[in-house]
């Protein structure tokens, strides 16, 4: 996640603006977006598996709530990892390779437009948003790392979407990877003989 905030952070263009709009900004940046494109690839290798280790850290104290959240989070990264465009951009390729801007906006309005684009970016945007959030106050709850970990990553996450501009997107991306690092901490904290310990549920009253 950390990557993904830096590179909304350097990008040279807010999101949404029009794909003719894009490609010029990016010719204007050409060295930065080759290496922005290169600051995806830790992002879509590593998000999953981040994502797990805040499952893992905080599954023991609030089992419930870690269940609800890794449904929503882990079903809309691998929807959107597996249906939306990753890296490269296509914006970048038109760029890169000469292409006919016109012609490769009608291709980028195309995809952008299917529904199988639409129903993964939904479920990508649900699994950063809500999953994120219950997964943030789960980590909160469960105690094992600061609470201000799990507020930042349930904030970071859940706000995304509504930050304007990309400078603000980028921070919003960067706060979250503070929560996601509040989980790396509460697993090198724990011991080999706790880290496979089943769920602490409350007992009931007799």
């Amino acid at each position: 996640m950390l990557f993904m905030g830096v590179q909304y952070v350097l990008l040279p263009v807010d999101g949404g603006v029009s794909f003719e709009k894009s490609v010029a900004a990016f010719a204007a940046h050409q060295d930065r977006m080759d290496l922005l494109e290169w600051l995806q690839v830790p992002f879509l290798v590593l998000l999953v598996p981040a994502t797990y280790a805040v499952v893992w850290a905080a599954r023991r104290a609030a089992p419930r709530l870690t269940t609800a959240g890794a449904l929503v989070a882990l079903t809309g990264l691998l929807a959107g990892f597996g249906i939306l465009g990753g890296t490269p951009r296509l914006e970048n390729v038109t760029v890169s390779e000469g292409l006919d801007v016109a012609t490769m906006a009608r291709v980028a309005t195309a995809i952008e437009e299917h529904p199988t684009t639409l129903l993964g970016g939904l479920l990508f945007i649900l699994g950063i948003t809500i999953g994120l959030l219950l997964l943030g106050i789960a980590l909160w709850r469960s105690r094992v790392a600061p609470a201000w970990m799990g507020i930042a990553l349930a904030a970071g996450g859940f706000t995304h979407p509504f930050m304007p501009g990309h400078v603000a997107a980028g921070i919003g991306l960067i706060v979250a990877a503070v929560g996601f690092a509040g989980a790396s901490v509460a697993l090198l904290r724990t011991r080999n003989d706790d880290f496979d310990l089943p769920p602490v549920v409350p007992a009931r009253p007799s």
